[in-house]
Formats: C-alpha cells, structure tokens, sequence
C-alpha cells in the first residue's frame, strides 16, 4: 500500500446525478479520500462520503469476531465549506454509529459561528430522523482558520497549533494546512494543503479564478505534487450571453490549467464538474486538454487513485 495516496470518492458539483450516460465519471458529489502515513483524510462530505463508509463498516466488521476486537474507525474531516453538496452524505457515513469511531472535523463559517452547530442545523434535526447528539461515535467538531495547522501523529488526537509556532515535524507526521478563499459566496471557502514527507497535495475546490491568476494560491500551493483543483465550467458556458456563470463561485478548466502553469504543481486533476456535462461531454473535453497537456492533467473520476509518496 502507498503511503501517500489519493481516491476519488465524488466529482460533482451542485448535486448528485444517477444516469446512465454518467456512469464514466460518476454523479456523486465533492469527496476525496487520502491516505497518509496511515491517517486517514477525508477532503468533503459530498455523497461520495457514503461509499467511504459502507467500506469502512465492512473493514471494521471483518476485522475480529467481536466489538472488543474489532479496529475502530477513525478519520480526519475538512471541510471546504458547508454548502449542501460538500455535506450531504455525512449523515448517511455509517460508522458515525459505532460507538467506537472517531472522527475530527474542521472546517471554517463565519467568525460568529461555530461549525459544530451550524452543521447540527443544517443536518440533523428537522431534516434528519437523529439529532448531532444521538450519534454514537465520538465527533470532535472544531473550526480551522488560516492561521493554524493540523498534525497527524499516531497514537494522539489531531493536534491543531498555530503556524506561527515555527513547526518542527517530526518524520512520519503529517502537517495540514489552510487558507480562506472569499472566491465563493456566501461565506468563502478553505483551501487545504496535505503534506507529508517531502510530498504535498493541495485541495482547491469551489473557488472562481481571477484575471492574472489567483496570487494567494500560486504561493499557497507553489510547487506542490497535485493540485486538485475546481473546474466546473467550459469557458463557453462562464460566459454564455443568456447565463453567465460568473461570480458563481466556480472556475473553468482555463482557470485550472492557469493555476497548475503558475503554480508548477507536478499534476493538475480537474474536479467539481457540473451535473449537467454526463460523459460523453467530459470525454470531449479530456481529450482536448490531454492533448494539449499530456502526462500534466487529469480528468478526475469516481474509483480514480493517484499514487504521491
């Protein structure tokens, strides 16, 4: 097994789509697995989520005759933002109802809120059968700003510090960091970055591209392996005269291959892709950006997996 890998869970943007001109790329919303020096991460809660956990729940079962001992579940969250489609397979994530997993999620809302209970409204309550207090695994539920990192070590809760402490990582840890983008309404999005080793993945969904490119992100993410990156639009459909798509808060697939130039990021995978381009569509379109940049983009796709480390 890599010790630094990436699955692609869900590719989607706006909401899930089950179609059988879909079944290429698949109709699940926002949801990247990563797996890092044993860690698991979880990059969005979109319905890509609920696969996750079904095969969570098997490994679990299958791993001892009895609850005792059996190996508990236990993952890292990030939340880019809490919009529906980056959350709406956290209540149907079944291992949340094992009283022996552990989840940590971090995500960000505005500075008067806190995560853990705008997530309880927007999820549970009225709109599920279970309030955030009826579940049985344990959830630590904390907001993330920019001026903080997460560590992942083992045998320890994830430890959050501020970045200015000078952090000293230790060989095998793994080092999470982030930065709040205004380019999405309502309230901005987090853009994360995974590292470990000397490897690095940078997470930058849901947020629009600007005229020069995206300075903070250029530095955020300057010379990282991948750059998973938003491209919900063809550049056709941003501007199209009857509906313009921009100030949605999404970028094109121009927007994305700006970011991986100026970046320099080893690979660029291109994510978050509207509902309404099924496969034959996003089959045109891998076909003209391979060809203008082979070996350096990606088309993601549900069940896609990329080796860093």
């Amino acid at each position: 097994m890599s010790e630094f890998s990436l699955k692609f869970r869900g590719v989607r943007g706006s909401y899930p789509i089950a179609n059988k001109d879909y079944l290429q790329y698949g109709g699940n919303t926002a949801c990247v697995e990563v797996n890092a020096g044993g860690h698991l991460i979880i990059l969005d809660a979109g319905t890509g989520l609920i696969d996750v956990g079904n095969e969570l729940m098997e490994k679990y079962i299958t791993s001892g005759m009895t609850p005792e001992e059996r190996q508990p579940v236990k993952a890292t969250v990030l939340l880019s933002h809490i919009h529906q489609d980056h959350i709406q397979g956290f209540t149907f994530f079944r291992p949340l109802h094992l009283n022996s997993t552990r989840l940590a999620v971090f995500g960000s809302v505005c500075e008067e809120e806190n995560l853990s209970d705008e997530l309880s409204n927007i999820l549970f309550g009225k709109t599920f059968p279970l309030d955030l207090g009826d579940i049985a695994g344990k959830l630590n539920i904390r907001n993330i700003n920019s001026k903080q990192a997460i560590i992942l070590r083992h045998g320890v809760e994830p430890e959050v510090v501020e970045v200015s402490s000078n952090i000293q990582p230790q060989n095998d840890d793994v080092i999470i960091t982030c930065y709040k983008s205004y380019a999405h309404p309502q309230d901005g999005v987090m853009v994360y970055k995974i590292a470990y080793k000397d490897k690095s993945i940078v997470y930058a969904t849901d947020k629009e591209g600007y005229l020069g490119g995206d300075k903070r992100l250029v530095d955020f993410a300057k010379g990282c392996n991948v750059l998973i990156h938003d491209a919900q639009y063809t550049t056709e459909d941003y501007l199209n005269q009857h509906v313009p798509k921009q100030g949605y808060g999404h970028s094109t697939f121009d927007m994305a291959i700006e970011a991986q130039r100026q970046t320099n990021a080893d690979k660029l995978v291109f994510f978050h892709f509207d509902p309404e381009y099924d496969d034959e569509k996003l089959n045109r379109i891998k076909e003209h950006y391979s060809n203008k940049f082979p070996d350096r983009v990606v088309m993601a796709h549900e069940g896609l997996e990329l080796e860093i480390l």
